[in-house]
């Protein structure tokens, strides 16, 4: 096992699914994995969420502790031997402060890019009101979920399990190499959804390619309660 790079909370993730053609994601896919499908259904997933109590190798770093991220994301799977893991490729990733686009860029060879961004919970007895905005070119995009308080475990073999449980994240580094890093957490809990909106400019953030996703209705919505969880250090796939 390699050493743990990051520890955090990951809470309240506001998850929105969307089927897509496979063919639109291909130039993303890193060297040696593969698409992942859900019921042979491509998604992408726009997932807005708080770090909480970060730490980088067990060290917290001031003003650079709790914040907000927004990633659009994928979903591949690499065959090591015989067994397949299951992981994520992020499209762009959002935090508020550069220096945490710079680390992770620097090691991880990720896509962050640094935007204002902020949020809003609103957690009572019957509902539970969850918000993250991000701004650029001067304006405000958003993702805001309604949900019910009573949360449940995440059932095997559910979308919601899919979506949740993928171990692994990897990073095309160039047409021959690819970057891999655990995430290890406990199982979820997720919360009913009862109304959601967002607001995005896929266009002119994440590319032409996807402006589609803009007028496009979700798969599905969720609302993730999060955990603790470590980030290890990355490796090579050659």
């Amino acid at each position: 096992m390699r050493s743990s790079f990051l520890s955090a909370e990951w809470r309240k993730l506001a998850i929105a699914n969307y089927s897509i053609d496979p063919d639109m994601l291909k130039p993303y896919v890193p060297f040696k994995t593969e698409l992942d499908f859900w019921n042979d259904k491509c998604y992408v997933s726009l997932v807005g969420f708080r770090f909480m109590d970060t730490k980088l190798k067990g060290l917290s770093i001031p003003f650079h502790i709790n914040f907000e991220e927004i990633n659009l994301r994928f979903y591949v799977r690499y065959n090591e031997g015989s067994v397949w893991k299951r992981g994520v490729t992020f499209i762009k990733e959002i935090v508020p402060k550069a220096a945490l686009s710079f680390i992770a860029n620097s090691i991880y060879k990720e896509k962050y890019i640094t935007l204002p961004t902020r949020h809003a919970w609103t957690i009572g007895m019957q509902e539970i009101k969850i918000m993250y905005e991000w701004k650029h070119q001067d304006a405000w995009d958003s993702i805001s979920l309604t949900a019910s308080p009573a949360s449940s475990e995440i059932l095997p073999e559910s979308e919601e399990e899919f979506i949740t449980e993928h171990y692994w994240g990897y990073t095309q580094l160039n047409d021959k190499r690819t970057s891999q890093y655990q995430v290890e957490h406990p199982r979820w809990q997720v919360y009913p959804i009862t109304d959601y909106q967002i607001k995005v400019r896929f266009g002119e953030l994440y590319g032409s390619l996807f402006s589609i996703l803009s007028k496009a209705i979700p798969d599905s919505i969720m609302l993730a309660e999060g955990s603790k969880i470590t980030v290890r250090a990355s490796d090579k796939i050659e």
